[in-house]
């Protein structure tokens, strides 16, 4: 049953600007610079300065009052603040709680922001590691020690491969395809031929997963610019409008997810439509969180593009990559662009580039419904937006 009233919240607000900086590997800088610097970008690139700003959403992995430096770093004196952290799907999250801090006139202009430089920065791994077993623990899991996050996913690939008869292949696809969109985006960081036998062929990491089948690790920072839709139209850049939000979370670990080929997107898709007045018919793009290969195919079942078990079908043969049935990932999602991390809020600026028009030789015609689905930690939570032109309003 859906609940809620949503017709002020439909398309009452539109992302103005977005910006991002140290993409791919940021040696030199710190994560608060690159952060500064991709937040700047948006301000600017929505016709704004820092002054304007008077709401912030942004959380880290590595801090649990992140909001606190970032707003004193930038100067500003937010009246809003959201620093919900749950993962990747985080920066999707925000999108909500930022509305509705707009209508209720708590704000004029939200900044939505991330940074990280977990690439090139001096990271002790087995400390940061430590620390996230003191902040979340997962009492049924740690003891046995599993390397984590990847067990967690290399478990639901293996679940999905028996249950539905999934094949190796068919992941493989996933990686293939991000591959040849990253192959039309410059600013992408892996740019190489990949074959589905260099995926199957790779190092195996977590079986049945290997290397390829794995996102990045990257550096990278990304913003946005979120303001309501009669302030939207005065600015420089064609506005991309909200029309649908929601988030769900069914567990934490992975040991107490009820079915490993099941996610909560199978709720938070449906909600977010239902907030859109849409179908999934009516969607020309999906951008969708690919921390693994296998991401990608449970989440077009859940989200409702293809049948549960079908995923495997509808990403073969290129079901997914350029000239596909739906494009998916079109800057080379966080398997070949980039993945700092947290990679939600590079879906949404992929989602408004495509948007706009102004994604390059990347480019698909006619967007004008574009659905962003972001997952956290071990599909532990998720979040799924639906963002639109003028045209769809």
């Amino acid at each position: 049953m859906m609940h809620g009233n949503f017709a002020p919240l439909r398309g009452a607000a539109a992302i103005t600007g977005i910006g991002c900086a140290g993409m791919g590997d940021a040696s030199g800088y710190t994560e608060m610079e690159i952060l500064s610097l991709a937040a700047q970008r948006a301000v600017a690139d929505a016709g704004l300065k820092m002054a304007d700003i008077d709401g912030l959403c942004t959380c880290s992995a590595s801090a649990t009052m992140w909001a606190l430096p970032v707003a004193e770093y930038l100067g500003l004196r937010p009246a809003f603040v959201d620093s919900t952290m749950l993962g990747g799907s985080s920066f999707v999250a925000h999108l909500l709680p930022a509305v509705h801090a707009l209508l209720a006139g708590d704000c004029t202009h939200v900044l939505v922001c991330y940074g990280s430089t977990q690439r090139s920065g001096a990271v002790d791994r087995a400390a940061v590691t430590r620390m996230r077993q003191v902040l979340d623990p997962q009492p049924y899991e740690t003891p046995y020690q599993p390397m984590q996050p990847i067990s967690a996913y290399a478990l639901a690939t293996a679940r999905h491969m028996h249950r539905y008869g999934t094949t190796r292949r068919q992941l493989a696809e996933v990686a293939v395809a991000a591959r040849q969109w990253a192959r039309l985006n410059p600013d992408a960081y892996s740019r190489d031929p990949l074959t589905i036998e260099d995926v199957i062929d790779a190092r195996k990491v977590c079986d049945p997963l290997t290397v390829r089948d794995c996102c990045l690790l990257t550096d990278g920072a990304g913003a946005f610019v979120l303001t309501l839709a009669e302030r939207a139209k005065d600015g420089p850049r064609k506005p991309v409008y909200v029309l649908g939000n929601a988030s769900e979370t069914w567990h934490r670990q992975v040991s107490s997810m009820p079915d490993l080929t099941v996610t909560s997107a199978s709720r938070s898709g449906p909600r977010a439509l239902a907030m859109a007045g849409l179908s999934i018919g009516d969607v020309d793009l999906a951008c969708l969180y690919d921390a693994f290969t296998i991401n990608v195919i449970l989440f077009l079942e859940d989200l409702g593009f293809c049948a549960k078990g079908e995923g495997g079908a509808f990403v073969q043969d290129g079901g997914i990559a350029p000239g596909g049935r739906l494009p998916v990932n079109t800057n080379g999602g966080g398997l070949s662009y980039g993945h700092p991390g947290m990679y939600g809020i590079f879906l949404i600026l992929e989602a408004v580039a495509q948007l706009r028009g102004s994604a390059g030789a990347r480019q698909q015609a006619g967007v004008e419904v574009a659905l962003v689905h972001g997952n956290g930690a071990t599909l532990s939570s998720q979040s799924t937006a639906i963002l639109a032109t003028e045209a769809a309003l």
